[in-house]
């Protein structure tokens, strides 16, 4: 089996899950923000997409993953709205010189993919993403810093509204409670265990329990900012949940639970109404005994939120956002424009709360 794409600068682009909950938003931003490009909303059962299609002017396409049949199309840009779990969609873009954009990967398939691309060293540029709602976490983190002058550290804290809609990717992203993972704290590296931790942060007017969680940034973020303590916390609207979850981590149950026998159950425990919520994450940067505050409320939702992130990353990618190309790969916190990433994300119809620099003793008054 050989995968044979072709890159075509006047080409469409193709979004792998274009039809699913969060590909449907990416479809829709990227029709109303660039209502010229042709765009191919791609998966295993293209029908499920077809009003879709006819809503956002495009085309639809077979690309089975997991099959056998040879991927063949051409593309001016991928974006990777499934899990890739085997490479292979990165792998053919990557020989084929195809622009690409992942926003799927947890912290180890990252590492993996950057594995791949040091021995494959990618011709066009590829954005990877992944941190948290499709890399908007890391990046208003770093336009946090640059304002600061440096990041020492970068605090995260994600609520997670039980009713709201989930894809199947964005579940398996989350189905990492068994997992251990690293995290870098004053400048050293240290493996910690998921949902410990606790913190009590003001989320929603409220003060929530936030617990760790792996995400991507807590990776990138140390390399690209050089911030010497990087964490990313998460709670649910439902205190009881983020209470249970961590009673099961704690009596051993996610270890217990960590099989594919048992990954229906673990899913269902992660798995909402699908109704809808709301998004709502703060971030805190610190350096040189300032801090910075970033607040970002999505009332659509975090499938709206994170196909903001995705869109960005896609005009990254391909220069539509008034900067070059990054040459390579890149993370959306190496943005060179940060304010006008900032404003990019508000124009998205994200709420976006900069509170202005604080030094450490109007920290403690306040």
């Amino acid at each position: 089996m050989k995968d044979t794409l072709r890159y075509d600068a006047e080409g469409a682009v193709v979004l792998a899950g274009g039809y699913g909950v969060v590909g449907g938003e990416v479809s829709r931003m990227l029709r109303a923000r660039h209502p010229a490009l042709p765009l191919v909303l791609a998966g295993r059962t293209p029908s499920r997409g077809a009003a879709l299609a006819a809503e956002v002017g495009a085309s639809l396409q077979v690309l089975d993953l997991g099959g056998a049949a040879p991927l063949g199309f051409s593309a001016r840009a991928v974006v990777a709205l499934v899990n890739d779990s085997s490479d292979r969609l990165l792998r053919a873009c990557l020989r084929a010189g195809i622009p690409f954009v992942d926003i799927t990967r947890w912290t180890a398939r990252v590492q993996q993919a950057l594995a791949l691309m040091a021995v494959e060293p990618p011709r066009a540029p590829v954005v990877m993403a992944s941190g948290w709602m499709g890399g908007l976490v890391p990046m208003v983190s770093a336009a946090l810093a640059r304002e600061l002058g440096g990041a020492a550290s970068v605090e995260t804290s994600i609520l997670y509204d039980l009713a709201d809609r989930a894809g199947e990717d964005s579940i398996e992203f989350m189905d990492r409670m068994h997992v251990a993972f690293e995290v870098t704290e004053d400048g050293q590296r240290r493996v910690v265990e998921p949902l410990t931790g606790v913190r009590r942060v003001e989320l929603a007017g409220r003060r929530r329990r936030v617990v760790r969680f792996d995400t991507p940034e807590q990776l990138t973020l140390p390399l690209v900012l050089g911030a010497r303590t990087v964490s990313t916390r998460i709670g649910f609207t439902d205190e009881s949940a983020t209470l249970a979850l961590q009673a099961a981590q704690g009596l051993g149950l996610f270890h217990l639970l960590r099989g594919e026998g048992f990954r229906g159950l673990r899913r269902a425990l992660l798995r909402g109404s699908g109704k809808g919520g709301r998004a709502v994450v703060h971030i805190q940067v610190s350096s040189g005994g300032a801090s910075r505050t970033a607040t970002l409320v999505d009332a659509r939702g975090q499938a709206h939120l994170t196909a903001a992130g995705a869109t960005l990353a896609l005009e990254r990618a391909l220069g539509l956002d008034g900067d070059a190309p990054p040459r390579g790969v890149a993370f959306p916190e190496q943005h060179p424009s940060p304010e006008r990433g900032l404003a990019a994300v508000r124009s998205l119809g994200v709420e976006l709360d900069l509170q202005p620099a604080m030094h450490a003793e109007e920290r403690r008054a306040a």
